[in-house]
């Protein structure tokens, strides 16, 4: 077991192999978008004139078997340590060598850069690990060494073409509303503004940036003609709906954010419509999200707009 606080451009490929044979075994990526933004952004730059600098919000773990090869890794997110205190780990196993011990190492070795020990009665709060999708394996592991459900994140999905789930309702827009698509270059900051004070609750996505922002801009996924903005008279962004489109095809309700000022009068709902019959008229036949299952509002808006519940991420914590 090594640790890291930077990569070499020879581990960000040998881990970068490694999500994606975990993802091809389990059906769902071990690691969320942010972790491979991150080692994407490495990997862009390692071979710039200029010195690399390590992302201070990222540590890496990094296990080896005996010959060297990669069998385990896990992403720390210390972006919040020096505020709320609080760390959060992903982590995945190659499926060629679980059940062998590889994953308790990983989980240990975190407990211990977290100093809560591996009993179950240590110090509480400071450690969050998520299971993209709810392992079994990751399940077995947190019930070893004592972790709780502090947080659940559900993925829901629906067909757009299927005859027997309602049909999209029409847009329907406050008077006075309008919804245009986004701007590159000129609305990222009103986005950010937006999106702060939508999801100033919110553990990760209230702290989007301008530069988070573009550097999604620059993914290959990205298309502001799938990026609703809805604006007043004078122009002013009252909410937006960014939509996101998968490799395979399925497109997903990315981002539904409203100012708070604005809430209540079904912007939201109308903008979520807006992207799912734009979603629908460029071919997609599928769509999901991800909504905090303790958010039953928002989940019942989804139900009824069809939505069904698929899987599970859920974070354990000690």
């Amino acid at each position: 077991m090594t640790w890291r606080n930077g990569l070499d451009d020879g581990e960000t490929a040998e881990v970068m192999g490694l999500l994606e044979e975990t993802e091809k075994a389990d059906g769902v990526a071990p690691v969320g978008e942010h972790v491979l933004l991150r080692l994407k952004a490495h990997r862009d730059v390692v071979h710039q004139i200029e010195p690399v600098q390590a992302d201070v919000r990222s540590e890496h773990f990094i296990l080896r078997d005996s010959g060297g090869a990669l069998i385990g890794y896990a992403h720390l997110d210390t972006e919040h340590e020096a505020g709320a205190g609080q760390l959060v780990a992903e982590l995945a196993v190659h499926p060629e060598r679980r059940g062998k011990g590889a994953g308790a190492r990983l989980v240990e070795a975190l407990l211990e850069r977290a100093e809560l020990g591996t009993e179950p009665d240590a110090d509480t709060g400071r450690l969050r690990i998520w299971s993209h999708g709810e392992h079994p394996g990751a399940v077995r592991l947190a019930e070893r060494y004592g972790f709780h459900r502090p947080r659940e994140l559900w993925r829901m999905g629906r067909e757009l073409a299927e005859p027997e789930l309602p049909e999209l309702p029409e847009v329907q827009l406050p008077e006075g509303v309008a919804i245009r698509t986004f701007r590159p270059g000129e609305d990222e900051a009103d986005v950010v503004r937006v999106n702060h004070r939508a999801f100033v609750w919110h553990p990760e996505q209230g702290d989007m940036t301008e530069q988070d922002v573009r550097t999604k801009e620059r993914e290959d996924w990205f298309d502001p003609a799938g990026f609703f903005l809805a604006v007043d008279a004078a122009g002013e962004l009252l909410g937006f709906h960014w939509t996101k489109v998968h490799p395979d095809g399925t497109g997903e309700v990315y981002v539904v954010g409203v100012d708070p000022q604005a809430q209540g009068g079904g912007l939201g709902k109308s903008l979520t419509v807006a992207g799912l019959r734009h979603l629908r008229d460029t071919g997609r036949s599928r769509v999901v999200l991800y909504v905090e299952a303790d958010n039953v509002p928002a989940v019942k808006v989804y139900q009824r707009l069809g939505f069904a519940k698929l899987d599970s991420d859920v974070q354990f914590g000690r």
